[in-house]
């Protein structure tokens, strides 16, 4: 059985800056996300729930719950927000029993493509660097392709 041998303070400085260089990356494209659906008319966590609403899992009804499961957020924060949207004719709502649908209305839609199409061209240029840091950070601890 082999020992763990602890990292050097350098290796350990390295290993701190790569982490703070990945998280600066992650705020720098939730910062341009954020402007790109400002540009579209959206608040962020507006265009966040259209996203999330229309990247569901087919297994997974788009119910305010699961909605609020996918933002992070509480159930009440997703009705406000659905309120909101529902609002300004980005999405409508349904009920089955207990269980509100959340569905993108037509202007939801085109509104959605407009900012994803925005921010896919973005990460084309982004996602490089984004993947980079991301190596960084793990290095030769990424978990081998061969192992099963």
């Amino acid at each position: 059985m082999s020992k763990k041998v602890p990292a050097s303070p350098q290796a350990k400085a390295s290993r701190y800056r790569a982490l703070a260089e990945f998280r600066f990356h992650i705020r720098q494209y939730l910062h341009l996300s954020d402007q790109a659906a400002k540009a579209a008319g959206l608040e962020p966590k507006q265009y966040q729930l259209l996203l999330a609403a229309k990247g569901l899992p087919d297994d997974v009804p788009p119910t305010v719950s699961a909605l609020a499961h996918q933002l992070r957020i509480r159930h009440h924060s997703t009705v406000e927000l659905v309120n909101r949207a529902e609002r300004k004719g980005l999405v409508k709502r349904s009920r089955n029993g207990s269980y509100v649908f959340v569905e993108l209305t037509k202007k939801g839609e085109q509104t959605l493509e407009r900012v994803v199409d925005k921010r896919v061209r973005e990460l084309r240029v982004a996602g490089p660097i984004l993947v980079k840091a991301l190596q960084d950070v793990i290095g030769d601890e990424a978990p081998s392709k061969s192992r099963r």
